[in-house]
């Protein structure tokens, strides 16, 4: 593993259920997140996605692919365009870093409008497992 490998691809399908149970277990009750007449009221064209729900998404992209004994150290990301249900987000990675037993990589995720995520995730892996 070294600075510029790039991580397989992880395509999530955006699902009414993922957006609503989602924003239910990380207890944001905002309607936008699971009342799509509300969320139209409100100028959306449906419920989308909350940021903890892709926060925790992201998270797993990085465990499922360093393991389930990597330990994410630090997660920063941006949200852009929503993810709606029917849609598929695709998430990709890029190392750029690794010291010691510490990678950064960089992570996007995109859907059909554009980008859904970009930020940075420091995950620190087992002895002899980050060269």
């Amino acid at each position: 593993m070294k600075a510029g490998d790039a991580l397989p691809p992880l395509e999530i399908p955006i699902t009414r259920t993922l957006v609503v149970a989602g924003a239910i277990a990380s207890r944001d009750y905002q309607d936008v997140h699971h009342d799509a007449e509300l969320a139209r009221q409100k100028g959306s064209p449906d419920i989308f996605m909350n940021i903890l729900t892709t926060n925790g998404l992201v998270g797993r992209y990085i465990t499922d692919h360093f393991g389930p004994r990597a330990v994410l150290r630090k997660l920063a990301i941006r949200l852009g365009a929503p993810n709606y249900p029917g849609d598929t987000m695709v998430l990709t990675g890029t190392i750029e870093d690794v010291a010691d037993d510490t990678a950064t990589v960089r992570v996007v995720g995109t859907n059909a409008i554009g980008r859904h995520v970009t930020g940075t995730v420091t995950v620190a892996l087992p002895a002899g497992e980050a060269g």
